[in-house]
């Protein structure tokens, strides 16, 4: 298991979590972009937290759910892991 949470493990739970296809390139390249843009609401960024929160066993911080886009999400969950290592 990785300390850090990929572009590639977010698209693959975005789609099993939230049921939304979007390409890990869309995401690299569209990272500051809502995650509205995407078709991604927020019940879906829920069960994408919640799934990390199950797989690492620690919760994210409050706000995870919150984040308006992967980068900025990706930046919140991945700061958290590290400061649990």
């Amino acid at each position: 298991m990785n300390d850090r949470i990929t572009v590639e493990e977010l698209a693959e739970l975005v789609r099993r979590m939230a049921g939304v296809t979007v390409s890990p390139e869309e995401f690299r390249q569209r990272g500051d972009f809502g995650f509205d843009t995407f078709g991604i609401d927020s019940l879906g960024l829920l069960g994408v937290v919640g799934e990390l929160e199950n797989r690492y066993g620690m919760p994210m911080p409050p706000d995870a759910e919150r984040c308006r886009s992967p980068r900025q999400f990706l930046d919140l969950a991945n700061s958290a892991l590290m400061a649990q290592a």
